[in-house]
């Protein structure tokens, strides 16, 4: 997915841009990139993979030499950034967090204006933060430049920009990702995630509004777009992208999964005796649902597995998946005595293609668990996001809950997926059992797309639930 973090200060901004921009690792596994701006040397820039080691490491000898009084910083799944960018408007950088359906349409449009050349990732894939900027240069101005870019591209795009003379922050159109604005004396900063900033001594000054457009500088910030009135922000990021110490349109992610596994104990009605001998989360993200869970039920919480994260923090996560795979089940470490001649009842944020939770529900019958109860903290994924690479590498075959409804409807295009979708039909529950069934659990229930939009506490017509039934 990717996260991002900029500064604008009267002094140097760099250690705050280092430690922000550090932050924002566990949103992303590949790349990760800063570019600053001094009034004296101008623009400097520094581009590290980290799929072997993590954001510190790569970037404190840039640390050392690296100056400037603003700054933008990015963690990224996929493509280096920030780019320097020299065009009619000066020189900037920009980094973007995002999605792009329609590439090949927009590189046409592009070549069609006039002369002008992409550079090819690995894999002859096109930078979409190139592909970003060279639409923003399609217009006379900067702001004109972004909604335009933001119009013509199918999918998402948020964005900082960074220009001599300070920062430019822009939603993507419907909020799909956030934008926080943090100040203290002296220096404001944008950050995707809104802890972020907290430890260097910012408070929370506004997120900005779907499609709003912002200059930021040291003194303030100024709204140079309005935002619209229309939202869709991602429900995921409460599930599971999100730390637990943000907050979106404010609302806590931990507190969120609180009251998410709060209303999958009422579904379940367990009580203490009457059910599991206690409820586990699977680490990290599963933790705070099974916390809510357990407050709510009475059923004790345990940790019956730890997560061993000094040496395998999620940006050592290899990009192949049978890897992934192997290293999720060498870093779960088992405590015996919380599962041996136990029945336990286990919340993971989702369940996608299964085989983690499969593995890790095997792991725990071999470590001598009597029963393995799972109840997944979001519906079953039914369609691959649009517009944040949530499950970019995977295609629709490689969702369970494809390949069951696949099996049940005895065709590769099954039709009719809103009847998947919905609780209260048999389609429904016939998918659930089967799925519970394939990964070898005792019983398993989904949360129900309703019961989640209620934990999240937003209308739904402002959130985005297009992974799960369809709807844009």
């Amino acid at each position: 997915m990717g996260g991002y973090f900029g500064v604008a200060a009267k002094e140097d901004c760099v250690f705050d841009l280092f430690f922000g921009t550090d932050y924002h690792s566990h949103l992303g596994t590949r790349r990760a990139g800063m570019a600053v701006y001094d009034r004296k040397k101008g623009f400097d820039r520094a581009i590290h993979n980290i799929e072997n080691s993590p954001f510190r490491t790569k970037f404190d000898k840039d640390v050392s030499e690296m100056q400037g009084q603003l700054g933008i910083g990015c963690i990224s799944d996929y493509e280096p950034q920030p780019l320097i960018v020299r065009s009619h408007h000066g020189a900037y950088a920009i980094v973007t967090v995002g999605k792009i359906n329609n590439t090949e349409e927009l590189l046409k449009e592009v070549f069609a204006s006039g002369h002008s050349h992409f550079m090819e990732m690995s894999g002859g894939d096109i930078n979409a933060t190139e592909l970003a900027a060279a639409l923003i240069n399609q217009k006379p101005n900067l702001i004109e430049g972004i909604q335009y870019a933001q119009k013509k591209i199918d999918g998402s795009m948020s964005l900082l920009l960074l220009t001599p003379r300070g920062l430019v922050a822009a939603r993507d159109r419907l909020g799909r990702t956030p934008v926080s604005v943090g100040k203290k004396e002296g220096a404001y900063c944008c950050s995707f995630e809104s802890f972020a900033y907290l430890n260097l001594g910012y408070t929370t000054e506004r997120e900005l509004g779907p499609g709003e457009i912002a200059a930021v500088t040291p003194e303030g910030i100024q709204t140079l777009a309005a935002p619209g009135k229309d939202m869709k922000i991602c429900t995921f990021l409460w599930v599971y992208y999100g730390y637990p110490s943000s907050s979106y349109e404010g609302v806590s992610v931990e507190e969120m999964r609180y009251h998410c596994g709060a209303i999958l104990a009422g579904r379940d009605g367990f009580t203490p005796g009457n059910g599991p001998d206690n409820v586990a989360g699977v680490p990290d993200s599963g933790t705070a649902h099974a916390v809510g869970y357990a407050n709510a039920s009475g059923i004790p919480f345990s940790r019956p597995f730890i997560k061993y994260t000094p040496t395998w923090p999620r940006s050592f996560m290899p990009t192949i998946q049978s890897q992934r795979n192997l290293i999720a089940h060498m870093k779960l470490i088992p405590v015996h005595g919380l599962i041996d001649g136990r029945s336990l009842l286990l919340i993971d944020d989702s369940i996608v293609r299964g085989t983690q939770l499969r593995e890790t529900t095997d792991f725990l019958y071999r470590s001598g668990a009597k029963e393995v109860h799972v109840r997944p903290a979001c519906p079953p994924p039914l369609y691959g996001c649009k517009y944040l690479n949530f499950s970019r590498s995977a295609s629709l075959d490689d969702l369970i809950s494809r390949r069951v409804i696949q099996e049940l409807e005895g065709t590769n295009q099954p039709e009719n997926l809103e009847k998947y979708s919905d609780p209260e039909t048999p389609e429904y529950q016939a998918m659930i059992d089967t799925i519970c069934r394939k990964l070898n659990f005792t019983s398993l229930r989904y949360h129900r797309l309703d019961d989640m939009v209620e934990s999240v506490g937003i209308n739904k017509c402002r959130l985005c639930t297009y992974c799960w039934d369809g709807r844009e």
